[in-house]
């Protein structure tokens, strides 16, 4: 069993009930020592005396306040006792409230109060009564060199003190960027409030805090047992170079975020999946055209004019398909003057040597 750090009694009116107090949380944090990284020695600390240099144990040690400086008023725990015996061995009732009145933030440190010889009646009746009228204790305390306000919680059959918070100790809210409710920046529409309250009673769920735990920790023990396997003890892991994130838009599309965390669609793919099920398919003429592979006969009815020629499409395509074979053609015979001054300007790269024996078979 742990050892009560505190003993003293609650006060509630005339009534005093015994009690004794343990501490409600352990630490389950990641015990890591300090080491030199050197030689991987542990790191130790010594408590020295600044004036000698030289250490002293803790039976030696005592507390003191300082009024001036280097000058001392030196206080045992029996001052500190005496000081307020009342207030350092009682627990203080000094009124009751609703429990949602406190808010969390002022919620600080837990610990059991278990009844002390004798108490265990008057336990009872505090727990009891708590428990009926659905309220709160409101107390002082002290504990060690330190007053707090407490709250004192009926949890199950066991009334747990809480420390809280002075409003004093809360910092304000002042000097950070809140938006107000009424903030046109802020605004949000009924149908991304719908969507998040959807979305919060999908997530909802008893509360079971036995399926809660500590992944991170053990992904680092999982971490340590690989480097131990790996015989890597001795191995420093130095900092990748961090890559350069490509800059996030402000927008925020919160009815696309929302659908998608409720396992749907986002409103704008959705509508382009639908319009792609309804569009009819591109036709022939819409495509690219494809590569001349040479086949001219065969392709050149559905290719589109050259842009930088003038001439109607079939003229063009039938001028280039016969202009290799055109001095050989009958067809030549009787083509029209205006047609022979089309062709002349396309075939004015052709070598004179070959143009003057097709104009003396025109003639002839």
């Amino acid at each position: 069993m742990a050892r009560s750090m505190w003993k003293g009694a609650i006060s509630f009116g005339l009534v005093h009930i015994p009690v004794e107090m343990y501490p409600a949380a352990s630490d389950q944090g990641l015990d890591l020592s300090m080491l030199d990284r050197r030689d991987f020695a542990p790191i130790g600390f010594k408590r020295y005396n600044k004036a000698t240099g030289k250490e002293v144990s803790w039976d030696d040690i005592v507390k003191g306040y300082e009024y001036s400086d280097g000058e001392y008023v030196v206080l045992s725990d029996e001052d500190l006792r005496r000081a307020n015996p009342e207030a350092t061995q009682t627990i203080d009732i000094i009124a009751f409230v609703n429990a949602e009145q406190v808010p969390l933030i002022y919620y600080e440190q837990p610990y059991y109060l278990a009844p002390g010889k004798g108490g265990d009646k008057v336990y009872a009746l505090l727990r009891e009564t708590l428990r009926d009228v659905g309220k709160i204790g409101i107390a002082n305390v002290v504990i060690r060199v330190k007053q707090h306000l407490a709250a004192l919680v009926c949890v199950g059959d066991t009334i747990v003190l809480n420390t809280l918070r002075y409003p004093d100790e809360i910092r304000p809210t002042d000097e950070l960027k809140i938006p107000a409710a009424d903030a046109k920046a802020a605004q949000v529409t009924e149908k991304e409030l719908q969507m998040a309250r959807a979305l919060v009673e999908g997530m909802s769920e008893k509360w079971k805090p036995q399926q809660y735990h500590d992944t991170y920790r053990e992904d680092v023990m999982a971490l340590i047992k690989k480097k131990i396997a790996a015989n890597q003890t001795k191995t420093l892991t130095e900092p990748e170079p961090e890559e350069e994130k490509p800059a996030k838009s402000n927008v925020i599309d919160l009815v696309s975020l929302l659908q998608a965390s409720l396992g749907k669609k986002p409103a704008k793919a959705a509508a382009a999946d639908d319009d792609d099920d309804d569009e009819p398919p591109p036709s022939r003429k819409s495509r690219k055209p494809a590569k001349d592979d040479g086949d001219t006969d065969k392709d050149t009815g559905n290719r589109p004019p050259p842009r930088a020629r003038k001439a109607p499409s079939h003229a063009a395509t039938h001028a280039s398909a016969k202009r290799t074979t055109a001095a050989k053609s009958a067809a030549t015979k009787t083509a029209t003057k205006t047609a022979a001054k089309k062709t002349a300007a396309r075939a004015a790269a052709i070598p004179a040597a070959k143009a003057a024996p097709a104009r003396r078979r025109k003639a002839a």
